[in-house]
């Protein structure tokens, strides 16, 4: 299997927030998910809105070094420095390297379908 994406790395986890900072971490994240959509080496970004009020991010990036470039924009540094006055405790974050092809891989099946 030959797949350039096949290596991807993964992150997601959930974050809690303080009540008082509940509407300021919605609005912050989901201000972050057009801009990081648009970065080079960004292959997924989703936000999801827990009912017990985490929220749950998505990330797929092409490389680390994609990642790590993403981590130094103005604005994601702005919030990451200030997570213990956002959050009622700390992120739980996951990485993992993709083992299967990326979804618009030629090795994937087109999405809403499924293999027989």
């Amino acid at each position: 299997m030959t797949n350039q994406r096949v290596n991807s790395l993964a992150l997601y986890g959930f974050l809690r927030p303080r009540p008082e900072y509940a509407d300021e971490v919605r609005r912050t994240l989901s201000d972050l998910v057009g801009p990081t959509r648009n970065e080079p080496g960004n292959l997924a970004y989703h936000l999801h809105e827990q009912e017990d009020g985490r929220f749950f991010l998505y990330e797929v990036w092409r490389s680390q070094e994609d990642l790590d470039r993403h981590n130094t924009l103005p604005a994601l540094r702005a919030f990451l420095d200030n997570l213990s006055t956002f959050l009622e405790g700390p992120p739980e974050v996951y990485f993992d390297t993709m083992i299967s092809p990326y979804a618009d891989s030629a090795e994937s099946a087109p999405l809403g379908t499924v293999p027989v």
